[in-house]
This record gives structure tokens, sequence and C-alpha cells, in this order.
């Protein structure tokens, strides 16, 4: 009797892992899913500074052209720990000059990084979702042509259990 029922308990923590596992898995689209469409750089800017983009990456207390510098840095501390706002300049080492425009469209639509990881919902990507896929090629290819910051942006300070990422899996299924 006893064997059975550890059996029984083995067997449903297997399918729970399984279906937390599936539940959670990062979605994007593929490359095959993205439009032929060459970058608009006017239409770029103006998704620019309609999504506020450099409110949050730009330098704190930045004006004029500074805002267009985009190297991240700010803390947001919130209720579940202290977010560090990413780079998202041109940098190919620090910011995101080495992203496709597949990774693009898949962090900015569903809040999926490159690697396949989840990204923070303090990452507004819930508001940029319903982006056509055009605008957000053509804000891609308007960040190009913003000036590379190398700064290193520290790594979030969350505690346990906000570092497991793939738990926000969970909460994309539920919101």
């Amino acid at each position: 009797m006893i064997r059975k029922l550890l059996a029984l308990v083995v067997i449903l923590a297997v399918i729970g892992a399984a279906a937390f596992w599936l539940l959670t898995m990062p979605r994007g689209l593929a490359a095959t899913d993205l439009p032929d469409h060459q970058p608009d750089l006017a239409n770029g800017e103006t998704m620019f500074w309609a999504g506020g983009c450099e409110s949050c990456h730009a330098a704190k207390g930045a004006t004029g052209e500074d805002l267009k510098k985009l190297g991240g840095g700010r803390s947001l501390v919130t209720p579940f720990g202290t977010f560090h706002v990413p780079n998202i300049s041109s940098d190919r080492e620090h910011g995101i000059g080495a992203w496709s425009v597949l990774d693009f469209v898949n962090a900015m639509k569903f809040g999926v990084a490159p690697g396949g990881i989840h990204l923070y919902p303090a990452f507004p990507y819930a508001s940029y979702q319903r982006m056509k896929i055009e605008d957000l090629i053509d804000l891609k290819g308007y960040l190009g042509t913003l000036p590379a910051v190398a700064n290193v942006v520290p790594a979030h300070d969350l505690p346990f259990p906000f570092t497991i990422r793939r738990g926000i899996g969970l909460w994309q299924a539920l919101y």
C-alpha cells in the first residue's frame, strides 16, 4: 500500500514538473514569421519617442541629445526587489547592438530575450505586444542609428523565488 502511494506521488510529481516546464516555456516568433520590411527610420524615431524609451534607458537627468544615449543603469525599486534598467544602446557587447531583428521583436512582443529566457515584466513588454511588427522593425532600425554606450549594468537584485525566470511563464499564462 505504501509503495503504491509513493509511486503515485512520484508519478504526480513528474506530471506536475512536465506541466510546469511546458506552461512556462518561452514562446516567440520564428524568423519566417517576420515580414519582408525595410526599416523606416523616421517611423522608428516616432516609435522611440511615443514609446518613451528614453524615460527609462537614458541616464538620469539627461536632456537634449543625451536622451539618445541609452546606456541604462537606473534602478527600479519594487516590492519584488531592485531591477536595473538595461543598456539598449547599439553597443554590441553591453547593449542590444548584436541582437537580430527577430531577437528584438520577440523581446518587445513576448518578453523573451535572445537565448530563449523570459524578461522580467518590469520591462513593460505587455504594453508593446500589440505593436505592429513593421513598427518594431522600424524602431530596431532607429535604435541602431543611436550612439553605442559601453555601460555595464549590474544584475537585478531579487530574492528567491523571483530569481527563477522560468516562473515568469506562469505569470504570462495567467495575464
